[in-house]
């Protein structure tokens, strides 16, 4: 049987005439997430060089941002249920910018693990409440979709725009720079927001449960944390007892919300079989993808020898195409199917990442950016149609929970990702062997091979650096054939899990 909702006719109140400049302010949200998260990619080899962070302080760095928006975006989303959307948006913005003047002026290993935490706290507030504010501006389907769409594609011109203008400013300026960009767009962010957002929260949303809250955030991490620690230095008495501490903490989340008058998320959410498909969907397309993502950077720049701010163009493709698809998603998927439209996606960002396992030291751009351009027409189909779905799924009261769901399949990916596959990576390359005199630095990370290379003699440094660049590639080698192998298998679950699954259409 369909799942389509049928909404009703919008009326004129509904169709809010500023509805379209405030879609502007929420993508401007998510620009400062999207670049954020880009740059760090372009910045890491600086910051190995100036920190010189060990190899599993430097995973730390790349995913304790993931790990803490995933462990808080459902409480954050709740919250915003409860408090307003808008007040949370704003509030999360400016704490965002603050927190990143930390990051900028980090001087320690340790000090930008903090920092990086602090403002995976603020980017917790921030995702939800623009999905769930355009699930209220929006109440024509179509109009939703469009949004969505606009939403999505904002993301990824992100990914875009963070890699150069981060390379731009690596090339002229110090690796803080890169997040001192942060504070332009939260500032038009809060001011322009102020006046043009509109408030909304969920008229009944209940008493504050602060023991799911801390459920919550303790299941998340704990089980993040062993499955991290189990795939960088195998299981022990520690990291088990961690993930079987955080299974219990998720599982005793989900028994209480099922006892709540009011839960902090309504578990019957996940009975929709398009919710939980499109959920499981993006999960696991982002974990397929975003361990290969995090240490393409270090290849453009470490292994092949780019700038960064050529590094950053050389990204470019994959936000271009999802940027264009983006736009066209919704229109797609009702004119074929979600299921087909989800599920090609995925498989064209599968066989993309297969493609790269040919990846060389020396390989030219016209592949990697043609498989870059694929992966970024697939994700952009993929993430704007499942989106659209689980906007629509639920109603409008319960949609900054619905978006904190989203959201935290997409952060989780990610930092699974970076564990399980950065994994691979990072213990491929540190078995590779290096001349006689090669310091254990150069084991840790590629950065740190190339920052002692620096201070070998010419012959020396020179077969370090082939070395330890042959064992990274073969690293992402691997990582990309899981990754294509994940999302190929996604795109036949996506097939059955979507099946009958449509957008709404307008009336």
């Amino acid at each position: 049987m369909s799942t389509t909702l049928r909404a009703a006719r919008p009326t004129e109140t509904e169709r809010r005439p500023g509805r379209w400049l405030a879609l502007s302010v929420l993508v401007l949200a998510v620009l400062l997430v999207a670049v954020d998260a880009t740059v760090l990619g372009l910045a890491t080899p600086f910051i190995s060089e100036d920190l010189r962070p060990s190899g599993n302080q430097l995973l730390w760095i790349g995913d304790v941002y993931s790990f803490v928006i995933a462990g808080l975006l459902v409480t954050m989303g709740g919250l915003g249920d409860r408090i307003g959307r808008k007040r949370i948006l704003l509030g999360g913005a400016t704490a965002f910018g603050a927190v990143s003047v930390l990051n900028a002026y980090a001087t320690t290993p340790e000090l930008m693990i903090l920092a990086r935490a602090l403002l995976g706290v603020a980017g917790a507030t921030l995702m939800p409440a623009t999905l769930a504010l355009i699930r209220n501006l929006f109440h024509d389907p179509r109009e939703r979709s469009l949004a969505v769409g606009v939403w999505g594609a904002m993301a990824s011109a992100g990914t875009a725009v963070g890699p150069i203008v981060g390379g731009f400013l690596l090339e002229h300026f110090w690796w803080g720079s890169v997040f001192l960009i942060n504070l332009p767009v939260m500032a038009v962010l809060v001011l322009v927001g102020a006046r043009t957002l509109p408030e909304s929260r969920n008229p009944h949303p209940g008493p504050w449960d602060l023991a799911s809250v801390v459920l919550s955030l303790a299941g998340m991490i704990g089980v993040v944390y062993a499955i991290k620690e189990a795939a960088s230095h195998g299981f022990s008495p520690a990291v088990l007892g961690t993930g079987l501490l955080g299974v219990a903490a998720l599982s005793g989340f989900v028994r209480r919300q099922f006892t709540l008058p009011v839960p902090l998320l309504d578990m019957r959410l996940f009975w929709r079989r398009g919710f939980s498909g499109a959920v499981l969907a993006d999960l696991l397309t982002v974990l397929g993808m975003s361990g290969l993502v995090f240490f393409l950077s270090q290849y453009l720049q470490l292994v092949q020898g780019r700038r960064p701010f050529e590094a950053g163009l050389a990204e470019l493709p994959a936000a271009v195409g999802a940027v264009v698809t983006g736009l066209v998603a919704g229109r797609a998927a009702r004119r074929f199917s979600v299921r087909a439209v989800v599920s090609g996606g995925l498989a064209a960002v599968g066989l993309a990442l297969a493609a790269l396992t040919t990846l060389t030291r020396t390989t030219g751009y016209p592949l990697l950016g043609a498989a870059l351009l694929v992966v970024g027409v697939g994700a952009g189909f993929s993430f704007t149609v499942t989106a659209d779905v689980i906007l629509s799924s639920v109603p409008k009261e319960q949609a900054g929970a619905a978006s904190a769901v989203s959201e935290t399949a997409y952060e989780l990916g990610a930092a699974l990702g970076i564990a399980l596959l950065g994994s691979i990576v990072t213990g491929v390359y540190r078995g590779f062997t290096g001349p006689a005199g090669t310091p254990a630095a150069a084991h840790e990370s590629l950065g740190g091979a190339v920052e002692a290379a620096s201070d070998l003699p010419a012959h020396t440094a020179q077969a370090l650096l082939t070395a330890a660049r042959d064992s990274f590639v073969q690293g992402l080698h691997l990582a990309a054939g899981a990754g294509a192998v994940v999302l190929l298998a996604t795109s036949a679950a996506a097939w059955f899990l979507l099946k009958n699954q449509k957008l709404e259409n307008s009336p």
